[in-house]
């Protein structure tokens, strides 16, 4: 399923996206499912269970009456790692890291898809970063070892908009962490549909020119990796990204 957030008549709600449309979650399922997000993922497995199997009888909202808004508006935490692609630090010349390079984007809200990223006056080095992101579902602390991967509620897309003067002076949480520096989704796509998170192309455009091309293969600290190495720091939870 793609689970979105999305406002229709003035209302944001939850729903699951299809090729033509939205399908209202808490409308299909009788008001079973709630319409926030985070809320949402905190039913965890049982919930997403509902959703697949109320949405084929859910009456469908047409997409161009609905505007799709990110789909967790405010995450718990957004925690980003540093270079963590092979292919780039290679790029650059630099040595891989030994452990990763956690930074926290404390962004009061995100950002929706098509939404405008406003430039801070005090910067003139604004930078994009496409990038995976992985939702949480379940509290990590429940989880065994081999066990991380289940955490994982479904994935996303975020860019990593960063002030590259200010990350350079202050650190990567000071250069990312500008209003509207998270643009997030449209849609997080549930586990059960990516059978690979490690073999994902990123690839991200500005003005119609590509400017990144990857893939998750190349990923240094893979995602069950990192949810056990930050879990003991930042007990993760459903909504953080």
């Amino acid at each position: 399923m793609r689970l979105v957030t999305y406002q229709h008549g003035g209302e944001s709600s939850t729903g699951v996206l299809t090729n033509t449309g939205v399908v209202d979650l808490p409308r299909a399922s009788g008001g079973r499912i709630p319409g926030e997000m985070v809320a949402l993922l905190c039913g965890g497995d049982p919930i997403l269970q509902l959703a697949r199997e109320v949405v084929t009888a859910g009456d469908e909202i047409p997409l161009a009456s609905v505007r799709l808004q990110a789909p967790i508006r405010r995450p718990g935490k957004i925690l980003g790692i540093g270079l963590n692609y092979a292919d780039h630090a290679a790029e650059g010349g630099r040595k891989k890291p030994d452990y990763p390079l956690v930074f926290a984007k404390t962004v009061l809200e995100t950002t929706g898809d098509g939404d405008p990223i406003r430039l801070p006056a005090v910067t003139q080095m604004v930078d994009f970063e496409g990038e995976l992101a992985a939702v949480i579902g379940k509290n990590s602390r429940q989880m065994k070892d081999e066990d991380m991967l289940s955490c994982v509620a479904g994935y996303t897309i975020c860019n990593d908009v960063s002030a590259r003067d200010y990350q350079r002076r202050s650190g990567h949480t000071a250069g990312k962490s500008f209003e509207t520096f998270a643009p997030l989704g449209p849609a997080i796509v549930t586990r059960d549909e990516v059978p690979d998170p490690h073999a994902l192309d990123i690839r991200t455009w500005v003005s119609d020119e590509e400017m990144q091309r990857s893939n998750t293969k190349h990923l240094i600290f893979t995602i069950p990796y990192l949810i056990q190495y930050l879990s003991p720091i930042f007990p993760l939870e459903p909504g953080d990204v």
